[in-house]
């Protein structure tokens, strides 16, 4: 994948989805402490909400879980619900969207892992393995939001990221000059909730790939 910078072919429209925010640590405030090891994630007073069975559980899938994260706000969003993210990884785990290990996860695998979010969450979810930046506009004037692969120090907007990809993010937004996302991992400074990562710099840290989300069908 190019990492040449994002040149749109069409005018953007600005545009928000008001998508509530989770990070796949329960308390987004401790974000930083724990990327620093300054705090362990098992030490995160609010690890029971995330559905784990113990603090070892919690710190294992807790690294782990920035595409349930993105899950999560797209369910907020569009059905008002958020379940646990550890309850959705195991979930996920049944689907065949991840596979763990005894020390490792393999995934988030896109296709089984949309499969997942049509049946069980009867949300439209479509797996991405060519998702170019520039189609992102359209589909968030659309009313759909995208799970993007991109490099974490994103959150920094890094000037020499080491790849690209390994990380997920949530397009909820865009403007002119920007790409607005959610992130999982992001900072309270500021790169959490609607961060702006101009299109100019995207195509150092996003890979190319993605999983795009709507709203689908409700179910009573």
């Amino acid at each position: 994948m190019s990492e040449a910078p994002v040149s749109l072919t069409h005018p953007v429209v600005s545009l928000t989805h008001p998508v509530p925010y989770y990070a796949q640590w329960e308390s987004a405030a401790l974000v930083p402490d724990i990327i620093a090891g300054t705090l362990s994630a098992a030490d995160d007073p609010l690890w029971q909400k995330s559905g784990a069975a113990s603090r070892e559980e919690y710190a294992f899938w807790s690294w782990r879980l920035c595409g349930m994260a993105c899950l999560r706000m797209a369910l907020d969003h569009w059905r008002g619900t958020a379940p646990p993210a550890v309850t959705l990884a195991e979930e996920c785990v049944e689907a065949g969207a991840y596979v763990r290990h005894p020390d490792r996860v393999d995934g988030l695998s896109y296709a089984p892992f949309a499969a997942y979010a049509r049946r069980r969450w009867g949300l439209f979810a479509e797996s991405r393995p060519r998702l170019p930046a520039e189609e992102l506009p359209e589909h968030l004037a659309a009313g759909r939001l995208a799970m993007l692969s991109v490099h974490p120090s994103l959150r920094t907007l890094d000037p020499r990221p080491p790849h690209q990809g390994g990380h997920l993010v949530l397009a909820v937004g865009a403007t002119p000059g920007h790409l607005l996302v959610h992130n999982p991992s992001g900072f309270p400074d500021g790169s959490q909730r609607f961060a702006e990562v101009p299109w100019a710099d995207l195509g150092r840290f996003y890979a190319g790939r993605g999983v795009l989300l709507g709203p689908g069908e409700r179910r009573s």
